[in-house]
């Protein structure tokens, strides 16, 4: 049975406010937030979630010049992940080691960039970059990956818009359970930054965040919430099959124990705690646990009016009269990096199963009576509860209603 038992042995990660587990733990622990403003084509400043990590640890300048930023940011988590793992990519293991990387979108920050540059030459296409293409198609942060890491086992992006982050990492369970790959480096990354139409979009809707400090801007449950940071990052993780990394001596930091995904099929945005309540009993059927086995719900709520009601009211659904987890959210920390949201903020709860304990939300200065559940970890500083975490319920959403529950649990031989 160890062959359907799939774990998670090393995390690579890069966040606004941390380039590696321990850092990004560290800062989530001691409310450290690292926002800032940025100025915009057409737009001007706005408030983003900026990553601080270093290309060229793992490529040279022309790589990156050829390649993209979530490429870049792929390569960096995929890259650190390996290295967390102890595990070495070669002739042995490359072609049964697969990529599975969840985005929100991908291409428009490159064509963005490229049209304003050939309006200086009078939209003459000579002027049009030669790696367009390759940098603009799907598959490209994982495709990246491979090129960079010398892997030749199966690559592909998980389109799933902010739910794809959780969605990256059930697909690389998915692909070891199936004897598809030995090794699955997969999570979510996002570039979401870097281009305007992502900005406008959310100004547009009125669900872009303000305020005069930046790191006070990203507020969920909050009454002076007023809409979503967005930021870039990325986290990978190695998954093996229990057998592999037992037989190799590897560190298990968490065992994947369930999941689910499923669809609202009522909106382009606005979400359906139906469907989202159902999507969390799922996850946590398939597991093989009750609701109150549950020790944290991370939340998806992203700091806009009606998106964090109706996850507290999905939330409500799913756990009635019962005994509620410890409830956080780590997008008042880090923003909401999009296609990366839910395998970064599973990696901020994933440590407590070893120190006992569990981070809060951040910025929640007065609760807005809609969001008052049972659980919700209001307060400034971290907590460690009585009794042991054993499992965490890590929820992501996305729009055209994609919703993602993963559960993961404390590894226990």
């Amino acid at each position: 049975m160890d062959r359907r038992r799939i774990v998670i042995t090393g995390v690579g990660l890069t966040a606004p406010n941390g380039n590696d587990l321990r850092e990004f733990r560290g800062n989530l622990l001691d409310g450290k937030v690292r926002f800032q403003n940025t100025e915009l084509r057409y737009i001007g400043k706005v408030i983003a979630g900026v990553c601080s990590f270093n290309p060229l640890k793992y490529q040279n300048k022309k790589e990156v010049r050829a390649g993209t930023r979530a490429g870049s940011i792929s390569i960096y988590c995929a890259r650190e992940a390996v290295a967390d793992a102890k595990i070495q990519i070669s002739d042995e293991n490359r072609s049964r080691t697969g990529i599975y990387v969840g985005i929100t979108e991908h291409g428009n920050v490159e064509t963005e960039n490229e049209i304003a540059n050939i309006g200086n030459y009078n939209y003459d296409v000579r002027f049009w970059n030669h790696y367009h293409n390759p940098r603009t198609v799907a598959n490209n942060p994982a495709g990246e990956v491979t090129v960079n890491m010398g892997i030749t086992g199966p690559h592909y992006c998980i389109g799933g818009a902010c739910a794809a982050g959780n969605l990256g990492i059930i697909q690389g369970a998915q692909q070891l359970m199936l004897g598809e790959v030995d090794l699955a480096i997969a999570g979510g990354v996002s570039e979401s930054i870097h281009t305007f139409g992502i900005f406008a979009g959310f100004k547009s809707q009125n669900a872009l965040a303000s305020n005069e400090d930046p790191n006070k801007a990203s507020r969920p449950f909050d009454m002076a919430r007023n809409g979503i940071v967005v930021s870039e990052g990325g986290a990978l993780y190695t998954l093996e099959r229990l057998e592999d990394a037992k037989r190799r001596g590897a560190r298990i930091y968490a065992e994947i124990a369930g999941w689910a995904s499923n669809s609202d099929g009522t909106s382009y945005v606005l979400p359906n705690p139906e469907r989202q309540a159902e999507c969390m009993a799922r996850a946590i059927a398939h597991a093989g646990l009750r609701p109150d086995d549950i020790g944290i719900l991370n939340t998806h709520a992203t700091a806009t009016k009606a998106g964090d009601i109706q996850e507290c009211e999905a939330i409500r659904k799913v756990f009635g009269s019962g005994r509620y987890p410890i409830i956080n959210n780590t997008k008042g920390f880090i923003g909401h990096a999009m296609g990366a949201a839910g395998a970064l903020e599973l990696a901020g709860n994933i440590p407590s199963f070893e120190d006992g304990i569990v981070h809060p939300c951040h910025n929640l200065d007065e609760l807005d009576p809609g969001c008052d559940i049972p659980g919700l970890l209001q307060r400034e500083k971290a907590v460690r509860p009585p009794s042991e975490i054993r499992c965490i319920l890590n929820n992501s959403f996305g729009m055209l209603g994609i919703n993602s529950s993963l559960i993961v649990k404390r590894f226990e031989d």
